[in-house]
């Protein structure tokens, strides 16, 4: 019996993608934050003083569950909003010392993490595993773009 690509792709990716999540949110809970808030923190390490809109693009997350993830991150003192000189109804969002600390710390961990699950996985299977991610997302993108127009 042939196994379909809904269970096989769709089913395999979203459960392995949870466990991912599960266990990076038991190794983040020391750090008192989630593996939601640490993507969105990271990309501000990457790109300090964006606006909201341009952070949810680029950690990929809507404008509602980015909005509650920077209030958590805000409270915590890991991100400011800073009026935005350029329009004065949006905010850009920058990270604070507290933040940065945060990432230079969690950042290496998480490293270590990453090691632990990859374990065992040789380096030619594990380029071609991110070269079908890339492919899976592209096209993912493609049906979206598709989809809005």
């Amino acid at each position: 019996m042939v196994m379909s690509k809904d269970k096989s792709i769709g089913s395999a990716s979203v459960r392995t993608s949870k466990k991912i999540s599960r266990i990076l949110n038991v190794y983040l809970k020391p750090f008192q934050i989630t593996t939601e808030q640490w993507s969105v923190l990271r990309t501000l390490s990457e790109s300090d003083r964006i606006s909201q809109k341009e952070l949810s693009e680029l950690a990929d997350k809507d404008q509602a569950t980015l909005t509650k993830i920077l209030d958590l991150l805000e409270k915590h003192d890991f991100v400011k909003r800073i009026a935005n000189p350029a329009d004065r109804r949006s905010y850009l969002i920058a990270i604070t010392e507290k933040g940065t600390e945060l990432t230079k710390e969690v950042g290496p961990f998480l490293e270590d993490i990453f090691s632990d699950i990859i374990q065992g996985i040789d380096e030619k299977s594990l380029a071609l595993y991110q070269e079908v991610l890339l492919s899976l997302e592209r096209n993912i993108d493609a049906l979206l773009e598709k989809e809005n127009n």
